[in-house]
């Protein structure tokens, strides 16, 4: 049997030659503070176009010592396993984390932003959380197998939500059942973020709102304007 699991759209084929992914890491040595671009998808082997958990890793490292990390998030997620191991490189690392969600923290999005030791949300903004989904192959006893992993995986999400809102675990795993959208006052009031600040010039997107059941009106307008995030990505010097 083969499986991906994800927390976010279904995986397509990147156009050869380009390159869609708004992941950046910018170092300011002079203030011993990095911020960290998380603008697009999150894995590779699916979905082409992402940042891998080791690339993160890699760029961590290569950061050394520094004082803060701004995480800057719009990004509709991805691979569960690659979201898990970047949530877990920022929990340890010894920088203070401040998230930013400049746009959208959907899927495996969400539970990364949880690494901040605070998180900002900005007035425009949205955080979905949801269940695991994968693609699957096999015969009845493998796809058994592959429910049990779905279970273990969701409550290991479930877990890093609960650790991070002090929010009741029955609650918010029936939001995880619904596909729940949290405008960011919403997301304040649940304690998915701690405050919330002036919008960015990038817009809350998504680039297939066909893959959710629920996408709110707002962003489903908003889809237009997908490229406002990588535009302002692509301004940026590295």
């Amino acid at each position: 049997m083969r499986s991906a699991i994800f927390n976010a759209v279904a995986p397509r084929k990147p156009v050869a030659g380009t390159t869609t992914s708004g992941y950046r890491v910018i170092h300011n040595k002079a203030a011993d503070r990095a911020e960290i671009y998380l603008y697009g998808v999150i894995g590779g082997d699916w979905f082409g176009d992402g940042v891998t958990a080791k690339q993160f890793a890699d760029d961590l490292k290569a950061l050394g010592s520094v004082k803060t990390i701004d995480l800057r998030i719009n990004s509709e997620g991805g691979s569960v396993f690659d979201g898990k191991a970047m949530y877990s490189l920022l929990v340890e690392h010894k920088a203070k984390v401040i998230t930013h969600i400049d746009g959208l923290a959907a899927s495996a999005a969400s539970f990364i932003a949880m690494a901040g030791d605070e998180i900002e949300i900005a007035e425009g903004g949205f955080v979905m959380i949801h269940n695991a989904w994968l693609f699957a192959m096999g015969d009845a006893r493998e796809l058994r197998r592959t429910a049990d992993l779905l279970d273990t995986v969701n409550k290991t999400i479930l877990d890093v939500y609960v650790g991070r809102t002090k929010g009741d675990a029955a609650a918010i795993a029936r939001m995880m059942d619904a596909e729940t959208w949290m405008t960011s006052a919403e997301a304040v009031a649940n304690g998915f973020a701690d405050r919330m600040v002036d919008n960015l010039k990038v817009a809350a997107s998504v680039k297939h709102p066909e893959r959710f059941s629920k996408l709110p009106a707002a962003l489903r307008a908003n889809t237009i304007r997908a490229n406002a995030a990588l535009d302002r990505i692509a301004s940026l010097k590295a």
